[in-house]
């Protein structure tokens, strides 16, 4: 059907090396140790996951939304990634996706039951299958 590209690169030791990650038809996102453990401002891969799953997330609920009868105004969904310490490495432990949608004409059971079926269904949710991902939808 398609396939999309991304490309990293990092240059130097883990320490003082720096690195950019770079969709194929997007901009350049820079990242270090520092930025990913240490709190500098930048970028991590884990906040790269989070706005994939974000993105298909919303996307994936418009449309299942539409799908409903109830096609929505707008979505606005934030991805919190847990990076945990596990032996030797990191893991990603959870991420919490915390969704807002304005959804003319629909009650809020049936917007809770249409974003947890989302959840479940968005092909990043797919691919993060290993990962425990939690939702809180809120219909405003």
């Amino acid at each position: 059907m398609s396939t999309s590209k991304a490309s990293a690169r990092w240059e130097g030791s883990l320490r003082d090396g720096k690195g950019t990650m770079k969709p194929a038809n997007g901009a350049e996102v820079p990242f270090s140790l520092k930025t990913r453990f240490e709190g500098e401002r930048g970028s991590n891969p884990e906040e790269v996951i989070g706005a994939a799953l974000a993105g298909c997330f919303s996307m994936a609920l418009s449309a299942a939304l539409g799908k409903a009868g109830s096609n929505p105004t707008s979505i606005e969904t934030e991805a919190s990634v847990q990076l945990d310490k596990q032996g030797d490495g990191f893991a990603i432990t959870s991420i919490t996706l915390t969704t807002q949608a304005q959804v003319p004409g629909i009650d809020a059971g049936k917007f809770e039951t249409i974003a947890q079926e989302t959840k479940q269904q968005c092909p990043v949710s797919k691919a993060l299958a290993g990962t425990k991902i939690n939702l809180q939808a809120k219909l405003v």
